[in-house]
Parts: C-alpha cells; structure tokens; sequence
C-alpha cells in the first residue's frame, strides 16, 4: 500500500500535516475526507510517497546513484545537499511499481525471521541481514522500510500494515501482533507454520487437480476434434457412394452431423451457464454458497474442511495468549480459515452468543455447525481443563498430519479415476477407427452407377 502525507489547515488556520496509507487514489481521498471532517480541517494538498532517481557527488569522489522515496523532489534535493552532495541528476523514478510477490518468498522470509529469534538475535539485525540477500525488489524494499519504521519508533500495526499488499492481510497482522507481544518468535513460528501449510495444500490441490484435468480436457479436443473434422469427411465419402455403415460408426456419423449442426446452440447452452456460475462464484455471496458446498463434497471437501479447522486453531493458539482480546483472536482465526461460510458462521453466529448470551467458546461454536464433533469434544475437554490453548495447537497437529496422509490418497485415487476416464475414451476411439477398416463399398451397386 502506498503511503500518502495530508497536509490541510485547521479552524483556527495552524497548518495540519499527517500521513495516511491506502492502496489507490481514490482511497485515499476518502480516508483523508473522513479524517478532515473528524478533526475540522481543511485539505489542502495530498501527497504519495514516490521514488527518485538520483546521481550525486562529494567532492573530488566517485559520484553515487540511488534511489530515495519522499514525498516531493525538493525533499530529496534537500536532503542530499545537507548531507554536502553535490547533485547531478534527480528525477522521478517512472517505472516505480511494485511486483508481485511469490508466496514462497514470504514464506521463507517469515521462516528465516522465526529460526532467527529462536537463536536469541535482535530483530533489528535480522531484517538487516534478511535485506542484503533478498531478490524480490518489491519484498527487499518493504522489508528496509518496516526495518527504518521500527528504528524511527513507530507502532507495529502502523509500520506493517503499509505492506499488506505485499505481505498479506493475515501475515500483516500476525506481525503486527508480534512487535508488540512478549512472545515474538512463538507468533513468528505459527505464523511460519500456517504459511508453509497453506504453501503445501495449494501445491497438493494443484497436483492432484491440474495434471488430471489437460488429460481430460486433452481427450476430449482429441475426440472433439475426430468427430468435427475427420468424421465429416468420411460421412461425405459413404453418403455419396450409399455405402452401407456398421451400427457403432452410423451412431458416431449422426453424433458429429448433430454436433455440426447444433454447434453455436450447445456452446451458449453448456458455455453460459458455465460462465455465470464462475462469475457468481466470484462475487461474496458467491463465493459464501460455494464454500458452504465445497466442505459438504465427500473426500475432497471433507479434507479441505479438516484443513479450515486446522487453520483456526493453529491462529487461535498463536494469538490467544499474545493479543489478550479472545473475541478479536476468534475474528481474526475465523478470518484466516480460507472458507468465508465458515467465517460468516463464526463471526455471526458464535461471537455473538459469547457477547450477548454469556455462551462458553466451545458452545458457541458448537452453534455454528461448522466444527467436526472431534474438534468440538477436545475443545471442550482443553476449556474444562484450562488448557485450550495447548487443545487448540494439538487439534492443528492432528488434522495436519491427518490431511497430509490422506491428500495423497486423495491424489491417488484422482489419477487412477482419470486413467479409467482417458482408457474408455481411448477403447472407444479405437473401437470405432477399427470398425470403419470392415466397411466395403456395395460394388454391384458401384458398378450399376
């Protein structure tokens, strides 16, 4: 997100000056119209926090480029002519835009930082150290500025939250949370853990749904593509000389004229639907109705459901003891579960029977129906003994290593579906070529002609 300075004037005309971040311009413009008119000021210029080029010299000495972000030009102008530069060149960095950031960038950053304080190293020395080696332009220049932010005495959440475009919405805050918690390298090691695990499952989705699906999608262009261009050729061929056609390959020639002829109405009455679906799936009742039928799907649902729940409680265990506001932890968890029915289900229905009920944590989200009985009897148990933080990381551990175990069942059973799907499709295909090989011309009738 990029940082913005708000500079106005107050009722009684004193200059007001602040700095505000937001992800686009038109963001900006309302956070700082709200700010304005809570405070009674009036805005008088809003500026973003861009980079420049700049080329300098001191001196008889080599001269230096770089690269400074402030909010205008003079500032850096200025800056450098205090520190007795002599400037050469300064100009506006135009092709300053962030890209995007691999996932296994962070996840690495995140796991380095955690072993790191583990080791006892001071987190200031880490992100110094951490800088130096990182490729991702994007990922190098955040980490400098949260490493300049905390020296300067800023606030963890403000610091991070900057680089929530960058980091992510649940990395920023589990950050966040760390800076100021006296258990630094605990929340650095679940907030690793969950991004590792989140890493791992996405890599076991892929594996076990794309290679699958171009084997399926490539047998049905082989046979789409047999039954368009092939068939129709020979169909010519044996109408034209009323030659007599076996059952299979007849059914086959009346299957491709039909697909010919009703081509364009098919592809809306298949392609429409399907295109909506996916866009409706898009939107966040959509996506809610899609979550909500995903984790009711036998094994592939029921893993990523188990995978939810694991998710939860690891974020539960990693903030109930650092944030010290347990509602908020059971926001934030319900949040970073990756299913928005069950964060709806939380957030809605068991929050607010602990808040307005008096209901217990376990009850309430016995409530919500969304928590397997196993999850919810060990909950309990953790609850009855004071130990529900240790339930919480011991539930996350058991649904790890259960998942883990049967995602590969779970890939060895798509690949052995999809090798019978593509070995019928091919037996057919087959089937049909060899049957045209037995079809002979009528040759009395060939020779009446």
């Amino acid at each position: 997100m990029a940082e913005y300075r708000i500079v106005g004037v107050n009722i009684s005309g004193t200059p007001v000056q602040t700095t505000l971040v937001a992800s686009n311009r038109f963001d900006i413009k309302k956070k700082a119209s709200n700010l304005a008119h809570n405070k009674k000021f009036r805005i008088t210029k809003i500026q973003k926090k861009v980079g420049y080029l700049y080329k300098v010299q001191k001196g008889n000495e080599k001269p230096v480029t770089g690269e400074q972000k402030a909010y205008s030009r003079d500032e850096v102008h200025n800056a450098l002519t205090r520190m007795g530069y002599t400037v050469l060149r300064l100009e506006r960095n135009l092709l300053d835009f962030k890209l995007p950031v691999p996932t296994k960038d962070i996840v690495i950053l995140i796991r380095i930082c955690a072993d790191l304080l583990k080791e006892k190293f001071p987190f200031n020395e880490i992100l110094q150290l951490i800088q130096h080696d990182i490729e991702n332009k994007t990922l190098r220049q955040a980490i400098r500025d949260i490493n300049q932010d905390l020296k300067s005495g800023k606030e963890g959440f403000e610091v991070f939250s900057k680089h929530e475009d960058v980091l992510g919405k649940f990395t920023t805050y589990m950050l966040s949370v760390a800076s100021t918690s006296g258990s630094m390298h605990e929340i650095y090691e679940s907030t690793a853990k969950f991004l590792e695990r989140q890493e791992d499952f996405k890599k076991n989705i892929r594996s076990a749904l794309l290679m699958p699906a171009l084997s399926i999608l490539a047998c049905f262009g082989a046979i789409a593509f047999f039954l368009m261009y092939i068939f129709p050729k020979l169909t010519v061929m044996l109408t034209k000389y009323h030659i007599k056609v076996p059952p299979m390959t007849k059914a086959t020639m009346a299957m491709s004229s039909f697909l010919q002829d009703h081509f364009l109405v098919l592809f809306l009455l298949i392609g429409l639907p399907i295109g909506g679906l996916i866009y409706y799936f898009t939107t966040p009742q959509g996506r809610y109705h899609f979550d909500r039928i995903l984790i009711s799907i036998p094994v592939i649902g029921t893993l990523m459901h188990k995978t939810s729940i694991e998710i939860f409680c690891r974020v539960f265990y990693s903030l109930y003891s650092g944030s010290g506001e347990n509602i908020n932890v059971i926001r934030i968890a319900s949040e970073a579960c990756r299913n928005t029915y069950m964060e709806s289900k939380i957030k809605n229905i068991a929050i607010p029977m602990m808040l307005k009920e008096g209901l217990g944590f376990v009850e309430s989200l016995e409530r919500t129906g969304v928590f397997t009985q196993n999850a919810l009897t060990r909950l309990r148990s953790g609850e009855e003994s004071g130990t529900l933080r240790r339930t919480a990381m011991q539930i996350a551990d058991y649904y790890e290593k259960d998942t883990t175990h049967k995602m590969g069942q779970m890939v060895d059973l798509i690949n052995f579906s999809v090798s019978v799907i593509v070995m019928v499709m091919i037996i057919g295909l087959t089937l049909v070529s060899s049957e045209l090989g037995f079809i002979t011309p009528d040759s009395s009738s060939y020779f009446r002609r």
